[in-house]
């Protein structure tokens, strides 16, 4: 049979190998699956699974799982529609959770800002530009208590985004609840409190691995206790995939996190059976359609055997991996974006056809500012259309016996298996955290992938294929005026916070706080939590969670009772190094006898030389981040593409503050602050940062930003004096030849 359609394949190819044929006029899909360990194949047959032992064997709700936690899967328990929201003040994110149930949605996902997230009161002065911006903003259980005000939290399953100060948070919560009348034992649900992805790529960790995983430990004991029907974790690949990961990459170092923390349960005191039923996943899924079914799939597999075999659980509820997922926001762009709409639906299909326990969709505008009411309505009606209209879930696992679908599963479930190995030969994930080998491998990847963005190996339709040029889409389109009509970013309302509004109503909340209550009681609680950090001893007397209740109770602040932690450990600072030569390698591979054939290449390379004659020395930027914001996928990359390209390079440590960015620009001599800002934070700390350039004498110095800035902003920043702005999107040779014209012309 295979011979009769090689005979009809090379007829098609006009007598080519069909092989080869193949691989020619697919090369960006090929070489994309070889970064995930596969090596596509124009046809896929039953000879593909002949090293598979159990397949058509494998069903659903039956280890080891690879099509579905469940039995019936979606025609018995339909997966979970839980949207991610927060912003503003707790009263505004309470008013918006209450219209999204009354809308059709299932569960409610907190999103905190980052001055929360990173432990620090709304009146610290390092967060001024933080404070509710990119999510709710929670400093005492009085905030707690009205953001969930009018919801039932006995019967509504919240989950909560919460990592570095995952203790005051949770503590929080609980007395909020308990206040409303609503035990511990009856809450359902699920924190965050992954935090040794925090140190891989996400960046809101407080204090140093080892303790942190000590916190891991006291809330797996604290909820095996006191709350049954909790889950005390949820194990999260999505941000990995976010900051670059590739699909095998989030996999491997998802589940390797899963075995780190079950032995953190296990030096508190608890059986791995006692404690793996309990944990809860959550995968990214991205563009990659078929891939992302089999990573889902394939994470069931391997999770069932790495419980049994490495671990040895005995119950078969351990083996069964549970998993929220959440659509890219990495492949959401700021061009064309009513595409988007179109990429979240294509991505919600797989997690769905993958077999997700709950869902959240992106809202097509988040690629330039918070998400509105009407875009977060049509992101909950992608869901409800694809769970109403379409028939999906009806079967169980309707990709089952795929012979490209199971032979893809197969395949990256071996290769995430060979580097979780990897990882625990290092010791486990921890201790390959300490070596910063997983933070390493994320960050070239993503350089990889942008330099194939930016030299079209990687088609983004709408970005560097299919868009608009000078008002008009470029090629491939049509050329009726009316369809050429096109949806803009400038065509969009956005949501806009307004910071000082919010930072004021936290800060008189703060001060009536902190003037009505027991300050004894206070001051009591938070010696406790010192004394429990300071100790080595595990018991329920040290237990930090317990010991962050009694402090909430008392009214203690989300700062304070970081605080009294952060004297006995300290905050964490991570390095500041790059992936170089990753970006160069791939950008330049596209040459002709080492002719480059990207014109804007030569370009930058010409540019560079004659600025480097010019003034002496090559251009010289600081990448910085200000604030809590640490997302800096786009602020490594960026760097790391600029020094490929001959720029000298100062990546900045994350947390600055606009002083501290302007000090270390002056001491560092350098030509341009690139400020990297992806949470909103760039309407109060780039004037601040401007202004501090003023005090300190150096204004010579180029400004540009790059990130999510809305373009209703971009006046408001060119007007402080910010040269150029680069939204997500831009070509990395694009900025870097547009910022050596502008700098060119500003030197003497």
């Amino acid at each position: 049979m295979v011979e009769a359609w090689e005979t009809k394949a090379r007829k098609e190819a006009k007598g080519q190998d069909p092989y080869q044929a193949f691989r020619s006029k697919n090369h960006d899909v090929g070489v994309r699956m070889k970064h995930v360990g596969v090596d596509l194949k124009p046809v896929y047959s039953k000879s593909d699974l002949d090293v598979l032992p159990d397949y058509g064997e494998e069903f659903p709700g039956v280890s080891p799982f690879t099509r579905g936690p469940y039995a019936s899967m979606y025609s018995g328990r339909p997966w979970t529609i839980r949207q991610y929201a927060g912003f503003s003040t707790a009263e505004e994110s309470n008013a918006f959770y209450h219209r999204c149930l009354a809308a059709g949605q299932q569960g409610i996902s907190v999103a905190f800002d980052l001055a929360t997230h990173r432990g620090y009161d709304s009146d610290h002065l390092r967060v001024s530009g933080d404070v509710g911006m990119s999510g709710v903003a929670i400093d005492s259980v009085e905030d707690m208590a009205i953001l969930f005000s009018g919801i039932p939290l006995d019967r509504m399953s919240v989950s909560m985004t919460m990592n570095g100060a995952v203790l005051p948070i949770l503590a929080m919560y609980i007395v909020a609840a308990e206040e409303d009348g609503v035990e511990a034992s009856k809450l359902t649900g699920t924190i965050q409190n992954d935090i040794l992805k925090e140190f891989m790529v996400r960046n809101t960790y407080i204090y140093p691995p080892h303790p942190s995983m000590r916190i891991v430990g006291d809330i797996f004991a604290y909820s095996a206790n006191h709350m049954p029907k909790y889950h005390p974790i949820s194990i999260s690949g999505y941000h990995m995939q976010e900051a670059g990961a590739t699909s095998t990459l989030e996999l491997a170092f998802t589940l390797a996190d899963g075995l780190e923390y079950l032995r953190c349960a296990a030096s508190a005191g608890l059986p791995v059976d006692a404690v793996a039923p309990r944990l809860s996943f959550f995968f990214g899924i991205g563009m990659d359609f078929f891939t992302e079914i089999a990573k889902l799939r394939a994470a069931r597999r391997l999770w069932a055997r790495l419980l049994r075999d490495k671990m040895g659980a005995k119950d078969e509820r351990s083996l069964v991996l549970r998993t929220h997922c959440q659509t890219s926001g990495y492949s959401l762009t700021a061009q064309e974006p009513y595409n988007n709409i179109i990429r979240t639906t294509i991505e919600a299909m797989a997690a769905i056809l993958g077999g997700t326990q709950s869902l959240h969709t992106n809202s097509f505008d988040e690629a330039i500012a918070l998400p509105t009411d009407f875009s977060s309505k049509l992101a909950r009606n992608t869901q409800l259309i694809l769970a109403e209209e379409t028939g999906i879930p009806a079967v169980a696992d309707p990709l089952g016996g795929s012979y490209y679908i199971e032979s893809l599963t197969a395949r990256i479930e071996a290769d995430a298996e060979k580097l979780i190995h990897e990882i625990e030969d290092l010791g486990g994930m921890t201790e390959a955290i300490v070596a910063g080998l997983p933070k390493l491998k994320i960050e070239e990847c993503a350089a990889r992938q942008q330099a194939r963005i930016d030299n079209g190996k990687q088609v983004i339709v709408g970005v560097n294929k299919y868009h608009r040029e000078n008002g008009r889409v470029g090629s491939g389109s049509s050329n009726n005026e009316d369809e050429n009509q096109e949806q803009t970013e400038e065509d969009l309302v956005v949501r806009q916070i307004d910071n000082t509004a919010v930072l004021a109503t936290q800060t008189k909340r703060l001060e009536r706080l902190r003037a009505t209550r027991d300050l004894e009681k206070v001051e009591q609680a938070l010696k406790a939590i010192e004394n429990a950090a300071r100790s080595s001893e595990r018991t329920e007397e040290t237990n930090l969670l317990a010991l962050c209740v009694e402090a909430a109770r008392a009214r203690a602040t989300v700062g304070e009772i970081t605080n009294a932690m952060e004297k006995v450990w300290g905050r964490y600072e991570a390095s500041t190094g790059m992936a170089t030569g990753t970006y160069g390698a791939e950008v330049g591979a596209n040459t002709v006898d080492g002719i480059q054939k990207d014109p804007e290449l030569a370009a930058v390379a010409a540019a560079v030389e004659r600025f480097e004659a010019d003034q002496g020395r090559r251009p010289r930027i600081l990448v910085a981040k200000m604030g809590m914001d640490g997302h800096d996928r786009g602020a490594k990359v960026m760097a790391t593409g600029l020094a490929d390209l001959g720029f000298d390079v100062d990546v900045g440590p994350l947390f600055l503050t606009p002083a501290e960015v302007a000090r270390q620009a002056v001491d560092a001599d350098v030509h341009i602050v690139g400020v990297s800002t992806q949470a909103a934070g760039h309407r109060t700390l780039v004037p601040q940062l401007m202004n501090e350039l003023r005090k300190q004498g150096a204004n010579d110095v180029m400004v540009i930003c790059g990130g999510i800035i809305p373009q209703q902003d971009h006046a408001m920043l060119e007007n402080e004096g910010v040269a150029a702005i680069y939204g997500p999107g831009t070509r990395v040779p694009s900025a870097a030849l547009d910022m050596l014209n502008i700098l060119m012309k500003e030197q003497p």
